[in-house]
């Protein structure tokens, strides 16, 4: 330990560190920088879905309340009761309204009594108006007599219908005491579970304006509704019938699923923003939902088996300017390449195919055609079936109109080469190939960078559904091709 001076301490570190640096400088000399950052074109599955928040509720909920007033004499429900239809949940004190049923009893025995003492009297008149008017013929007496017998006929006959209609008043009193008796008991109007109880024994209710809410019912909470707040901007893709998925922060890791069934017309306007009612079914047989509960729910507007796709990242690569030159632009039929797919789903007959056949080979000819034509030379394309200059489709730069019209002079070309297949069909699969063709032409299209011989080639595709990674795609990308989804990066 004593030969071990500072000096050889130091020399063991410089030399540590010298080691240290050359490991470091070697590594360094084995790093690679890879040109581009790739991934592969495969098949799979899309699905487009808009987010929405909203809460649970029952399909219907009844607010019971009185009306009456008085002195809540018993409740015979609480808070999550199942009720029946007719079932007394509360009784409101009917001393007052029995009272006044009692009140209105006397008096419709009074008007009978007085119909009795009227009817009588109607019967003393009419005999001695009769007995007056032999006596005028016999002229025993003068006829002023006999004129006033007549107006105590009519007197009497008067007072008969006056304490009929006295008694018909009473008899409709007494009904409406005895309605507002049976009032007093409080009826479940239907058969549910009694969600809120606003009332206690003891309690003095009033319905003089307004009638006051008791209870809340709900008729069936097997099953439920979601009213979702749908922005404007989504409204539009939302139909009757589509599948939405959503969670509750009560069960976090369970999914449930529901049923768009209704789409409201009234609007929303909260700080500025636009929102539409859209109503999800859900079935709630287990009832673990409860109404009330906030749902964070996805509603699938669009769904695609099976597609080609790329990441998104290749749709938003753009290359340097010199890796532009180097990507030197593709051939291909594009449209062409699509229509036999489209022909393959409407199972044509032998005929059929061949006049399709003709269609698409007089296509194909034209194209190549205008493909070897001096004025396509220095572009590399055409504007119906190929591409412009550097893979980017010829109606990329136009302005939006001119791209319709171009789209609309497409849509007629197509129409003319394929009118005497077109005739060879029946009207739904001529429905059909028209709304193919349509969907065909209006498709958007990007520029997407393809790697070949590991060098950059574009190609023009064109992009259908797309989720938060994926995109679908069709055109001149087939599964497996390497596309470009950024710039390079080193690696060991």
């Amino acid at each position: 330990m004593k030969n071990f001076r500072p000096g050889r301490w130091l020399a063991i570190v410089v030399l540590l560190v010298v080691v240290l640096l050359g490991w470091r400088w070697k590594a360094a000399g084995t790093e690679q920088v890879e040109p581009f950052r790739t991934a592969t074109v495969d098949r799979g599955d899309i699905r487009v879905a808009i987010s929405a928040t909203g809460s649970l509720s029952a399909l219907s909920t009844v607010d019971v309340g009185t009306q009456v007033s008085g002195l809540v004499e018993s409740v015979s429900v609480d808070f999550n009761d199942k009720v029946r239809k007719g079932q007394v949940i509360a009784r409101i004190d009917p001393s007052t309204v029995q009272a006044r049923a009692t009140q209105v009893g006397a008096a419709l025995a009074s008007a009978q009594a007085s119909l009795a003492q009227a009817q009588a009297i109607l019967r003393q008149a009419a005999a001695d108006h009769a007995r007056k008017s032999e006596l005028v013929k016999k002229q025993l007496v003068s006829r002023t007599e006999l004129d006033l017998a007549t107006a105590a006929l009519d007197q009497a006959r008067a007072q008969v219908a006056s304490a009929n209609a006295g008694i018909r008043q009473q008899k409709a009193a007494l009904d409406s005491a005895m309605v507002e008796l049976g009032h007093t008991s409080i009826i479940s109007p239907v058969n549910g579970v009694v969600l809120a109880r606003s009332v206690e024994p003891g309690q003095t209710v009033a319905a003089s304006f307004q009638t006051p809410v008791l209870f809340r019912i709900a008729e069936d909470l097997g099953q439920m509704q979601i009213v979702l707040a749908v922005d404007e901007a989504d409204i539009g893709q939302v139909k009757v019938g589509q599948i939405a998925s959503f969670t509750v922060d009560a069960f976090p890791e369970r999914q449930f699923d529901g049923r768009v069934r209704q789409v409201r017309l009234a609007s929303t306007s909260t700080a500025n923003v636009i929102t539409y009612p859209v109503v999800v079914a859900v079935d709630n047989t287990d009832l673990l939902l409860l109404p009330g509960m906030t749902v964070n729910a996805e509603i699938e507007v669009s769904r695609r088996d099976g597609v080609l796709r790329v990441p998104n990242a290749a749709l938003r690569y753009k290359p340097t300017d010199a890796e532009a030159l180097a990507a030197t632009p593709r051939s291909g039929s594009g449209f062409a390449d699509e229509l036999p797919r489209i022909a393959s789903g409407l199972k044509l007959d032998a005929s059929q195919q061949a006049a399709f056949d003709a269609a698409l080979s007089a296509l194909r000819e034209r194209a190549a055609a205008r493909m070897a034509a001096p004025a396509a030379s220095s572009g590399g394309g055409n504007s119906l079936f190929g591409r412009g200059p550097g893979g980017q489709s010829s109606g990329g730069n136009r302005p939006a109109g001119n791209e319709g019209a171009m789209r609309q002079r497409m849509q007629e070309r197509f129409n003319q080469q394929f009118s005497t297949f077109r005739e060879t069909l029946d009207a739904a699969k001529q429905v059909q190939w028209d709304a193919a063709i349509t969907a065909l032409v209006g498709a958007k299209r990007a520029p997407v960078y393809k790697q070949v011989d590991g060098k950059p080639v574009a190609v023009t595709v064109r992009i259908g559904a797309a989720d938060a990674s994926h995109t679908e795609v069709s055109g001149e990308l087939g599964e497996g091709d390497v596309v470009i989804v950024g710039t390079g990066r080193a690696t060991k």
